[in-house]
């Protein structure tokens, strides 16, 4: 099928308008003026318009042409963006990253890193979504991600390679008014069976879900995320563990108060994995930018 309108004529066009004659835009384009006047001629022809008012000393669009051009240069931009992608992926780089982190990890880090990156000037398309538990090996196992960020529990062996990130510490935090802080001595599993838990569910889509650190209580509580189980406590809508490093704030603004526990809460180890035989550069330099991260710090 035969179009009229080509990315060289838009090209011509788009000279033409920017440079203000078909003699200044002959000469970006390394081209003669006859050559230019015979591309436009040739499409209002083909198209059975007028592109130009040629009764004006400067070389203006008719209201047609002005259409065409804007028009054209989303085609332009387009061209030029799958060239750059083309030739990206050729190099190495991909065309697009799927991140996904576990809500235990603070966003900021990450944020950072991608600000480092975006320094590299690479046309790579960063999404980033939120996990829990199980669901961060499972977004992995199931593709929905390049990269996992925070994975724990058991490791699946042979399809993955991994890397240790930190250790998770938890700690037994309430509401500064909450009734648990007048508790005499350390806080034990009767004493918190009276009261609602806070947990974060589980957001795994294709394997079986999980729990972490549940505490026998008379009502539990599902959230979706760190952010609003966090948010949960502070209300004293519930009790339960929270990572240390996610309410540094909290705990020195008084919103939260630590408690001594004596339910064991121990540390848990937070795993980087992506897939064995993925050879992209963007991943690799993620990878390399995530390890030398401090995820455990206040943020």
């Amino acid at each position: 099928m035969h179009h009229a309108i080509t990315l060289d004529a838009l090209r011509v066009l788009d000279a033409i308008e920017r440079k203000g004659s078909f003699g200044a835009a002959a000469e970006a384009l390394f081209k003669v003026p006859s050559a230019l006047s015979y591309t436009v001629q040739k499409l209002e022809s083909d198209l059975g318009i007028s592109l130009f008012d040629r009764t004006k000393q400067r070389a203006q669009l008719t209201a047609a042409g002005r259409l065409l051009l804007e028009q054209g240069r989303q085609l332009l931009q387009a061209a030029n963006a799958i060239e750059e992608a083309v030739q990206q992926l050729e190099s190495g780089w991909e065309t697009q990253l799927r991140i996904a982190k576990d809500t235990v990890l603070p966003l900021a880090p990450l944020l950072q890193q991608i600000n480092a990156f975006n320094l590299l000037d690479k046309r790579v398309a960063i999404t980033i979504s939120e996990e829990v538990l199980g669901g961060t090996w499972d977004a992995l196992i199931a593709e929905r991600c390049d990269l996992a960020l925070g994975a724990s529990g058991d490791l699946p062996k042979g399809i993955f390679e991994y890397r240790l990130m930190g250790e998770v510490e938890f700690v037994f935090a309430v509401a500064k008014e909450h009734p648990l802080c007048l508790h005499k001595g350390p806080v034990d599993a009767a004493a918190i069976s009276a009261f609602p838990t806070i947990i974060i569910a589980d957001s795994s889509v294709s394997s079986p879900g999980r729990s972490s650190g549940l505490l026998e209580s008379r009502q539990i509580i599902r959230v979706a995320n760190a952010s609003a189980k966090i948010q949960a406590h502070i209300m004293g809508t519930g009790v339960g563990f929270l990572p240390k490093h996610l309410i540094q704030s909290e705990i020195a603004n008084g919103e939260l108060v630590v408690l001594d526990c004596s339910v064991p809460r121990p540390n848990i180890p937070l795993y980087l994995a992506w897939r064995k035989g993925s050879s992209g550069k963007a991943l690799g330099w993620f990878v390399d930018a995530c390890l030398k991260s401090n995820w455990f710090n206040s943020y």
